[in-house]
């Protein structure tokens, strides 16, 4: 009999569009196993608590923060030892900088990097030929009137955790406060100045949004952190098309960026393990990635499609141009109160930059509750 498997991912082309294609495409090469997607919003699947979700959908997209929570309540089924260890092995050497090891914990793999990102800049290569490669020259292109910056909570956590890594002490490593006072402190005064150059609008905007805004019109240019997205370096997406680079170099060149991306996870209580674990196996691969993944709107996780010709020919040169990036990726702490830590802190991020909250405040507060949940 078919087997036929659920999945949940989220509302954008990256997100689904490419998870039903190669989910199609799966099935032609394996007719037996069918796969049916669903999607939430960014925000709502975010906000699901991973155990709902695992006890509902077989196959999930998730963000790697999630993982040593969903490892100790055994919402995930472990990806080693079960068959697929050559696979398993492949992929750790295709992984683009820590992808593929930011899904594991315990000693065991939880979830596979079918997408990799980190916060990169973005602009327009017909307005701005050659884009801003330090913070004096953003912040010079920010007084013209022509920069954008995601900084809604999440972003603006994931700029001030960037910035601190970036300024030599990454949060967590080598001070013994989460946050380093001067590395952050020098991180806080950098989002206060391009918070007070871009439109207070951006304090409440993600990283779509800027590119919405970037791609749609011709007043605005460049900007120096947001999570890229392949889609909108390729023709036909938007009117226009944006070009990625490496964020701008501090005192640790391009080094420090946030680690995001999404990897597919197999819940523990999946009516097939095997079928899923296959799966997910098949669209994390090197083909699969180049191809079907790729041309659906996907943004592949695996090293070979990242140096990949033609994937770079489509978009604007993405991959090889944000590689640096991504291979000196920051990853966040492997602890199962991460996720509540990030969202408590995150508005205090926002309220900072909006002058509601103190930066002395935020770092206390902020290393508190580090101490708390982190320890």
């Amino acid at each position: 009999m078919p087997t036929t498997l659920r999945g949940i991912t989220w509302e954008h082309p990256r997100g689904y569009d490419c998870m039903v294609a190669s989910a199609r495409r799966y099935r032609e090469l394996f007719p037996k196993v069918d796969i049916q997607w669903e999607f939430r919003s960014l925000q709502a699947f975010a906000d699901a608590p991973i155990d709902e979700l695992a006890a509902e959908y077989d196959l999930l997209v998730i963000d790697h923060p999630h993982i040593p929570l969903a490892a100790e309540i055994g919402a995930f089924a472990q990806l080693d030892g079960v068959g697929f260890d050559d696979e398993l092995n492949a992929l750790a050497e295709q992984s683009v900088g820590a992808s593929h090891s930011a899904y594991a914990h315990g000693g065991h793999q939880y979830g596979l990097a079918s997408d990799a990102a980190a916060q990169v800049s973005v602009y327009r290569p017909d307005l701005l030929p050659e884009p801003p490669e330090d913070w004096d020259a953003v912040m010079a292109l920010a007084r013209q009137g022509r920069v954008l910056w995601p900084a809604k909570p999440i972003d603006a956590f994931s700029s001030l955790i960037t910035l601190t890594a970036n300024n030599g002490t990454p949060p967590g490593t080598n001070s013994p406060a989460y946050l380093d006072p001067e590395s952050a402190g020098l991180a806080l005064q950098r989002m206060h100045e391009l918070a007070s150059l871009v439109p207070e609008s951006n304090l409440g905007l993600n990283p779509i949004q800027v590119a919405e805004a970037l791609s749609t019109g011709d007043q605005w240019w460049y900007c120096p952190l947001a999570f890229g997205y392949t889609n909108y370096s390729r023709a036909g997406f938007r009117p226009n098309r944006l070009a990625y680079r490496d964020i701008p170099a501090g005192a640790a060149g391009v080094a420090g960026s946030l680690l995001g991306g999404a990897g597919i996870a197999v819940s523990a209580s999946a009516g097939d393990l095997h079928a899923a674990r296959a799966f997910a196996f098949w669209v994390s691969s090197a083909d699969a990635q180049r191809g079907v993944y790729f041309d659906a709107g996907g943004q592949p996780g695996n090293a070979d499609a990242w140096g990949d010709d033609r994937l770079n020919e489509e978009t604007l040169g993405f991959f090889r141009n944000t590689r640096a990036t991504l291979e000196g990726a920051y990853v966040r702490p492997r602890f199962p109160g991460y996720i509540e830590f990030q969202d408590a802190v995150s508005p205090w991020v926002n309220q900072a930059m909006r002058g509601e909250l103190s930066d002395g405040d935020l770092l206390s507060r902020t290393n508190d509750l580090a101490a708390q949940l982190l320890g």
